[in-house]
């Protein structure tokens, strides 16, 4: 057996800890919200309780359709909205009691739609998530600058540094969005449909870049999605959601029963095992329609 066969452990270095050992980054714990015109009224929309918890280096979907709650958890989890009952923790402490600038140094949030308030060129884009790190009105340091720059080649986006955000492909443009968030240096990263607008082959390439990401940095990275497929390949482990309640949380393979997906989606599904183990999900036609 050569040495690159060898067993860390057996050259004197550490084995990496496997992902499920690692202590928890977030702890959601029974936390839930409720949307209310006016106090005297019923709640127009509620997220009853939710329990889950995001190690580093995992990649975690909240997974659902339309008007199900995932957005809702997602500004619970960011700490912009303060949970109504339980608690949301990063590394121990409460997100929504953190300051502006301290939850925007520990938790990047990248938006459906993140664009720029003036034609700005991407690096100057990406520079924009060290503000939390500064004072207004002040210039980039040099540290700054190199940290920005080093963001941009995590996701392959050097050569795009010169360009208008506007004249940039979908694919493009997101690359750069994700790229402001890592200069924030965050602990966690929350992405609302990061792949909504894209074609299959840049949701692929973004996906398997966060994973990437969140094993070289040790972040912990949460995915609001719709997609059923992209969540089965890539998530560690996914929170299903319908109408406001929490339906199951687990790994792929746990969550995705087809009795419970189709009555979460409303629509024939097949689901069976990859070779991988991970689930595959397929649209069944309808009796009487044809093949899809």
């Amino acid at each position: 057996m050569s040495a690159s066969d060898t067993p860390m452990h057996a050259l004197g270095g550490k084995a990496p800890e496997p992902t499920s050992m690692r202590a928890p980054r977030l702890n959601v714990e029974q936390a839930s919200y409720a949307y209310s015109t006016k106090s005297q009224f019923a709640p127009t929309f509620t997220l009853t309780a939710i329990s889950f918890q995001a190690r580093e280096c995992e990649l975690v979907a909240i997974l659902g359709p339309n008007a199900s709650g995932k957005s809702t958890l997602l500004r619970l989890i960011s700490g912009t909205i303060a949970p109504l009952t339980g608690r949301v923790e990063l590394d121990g402490e409460e997100t929504s009691r953190l300051d502006v600038r301290a939850r925007a140094q520990r938790i990047a949030v990248v938006h459906q739609e993140s664009s720029a308030v003036y034609p700005a060129l991407a690096g100057d884009f990406v520079l924009q998530g060290r503000h939390p790190y500064g004072r207004s009105l002040r210039f980039a340091s040099k540290e700054d600058i190199e940290i920005a720059h080093h963001a941009l080649a995590q996701v392959g986006a050097d050569h795009l540094a010169g360009r208008i955000i506007g004249e940039l492909s979908g694919g493009e443009k997101q690359r750069i969005i994700l790229a402001r968030a890592l200069a924030q240096q965050p602990r966690l990263i929350l992405l609302d449909e990061p792949t909504l607008h894209l074609d299959i082959g840049a949701q692929v390439e973004l996906l398997e870049q966060l994973r990437q990401l969140a094993l070289e940095n040790h972040y912990a990275v949460v995915v609001v999605t719709h997609e059923l497929a992209l969540a089965a390949e890539f998530a560690d482990q996914v929170v299903l959601l319908h109408r406001g309640k929490c339906l199951r949380v687990g790994t792929p393979a746990v969550v995705y029963q087809q009795e419970l997906l189709e009555q979460v989606f409303a629509a024939p599904l097949d689901v069976e095992a990859g070779p991988a183990g991970r689930p595959r999900v397929n649209l069944r036609a309808r009796r009487g329609e044809g093949a899809i």
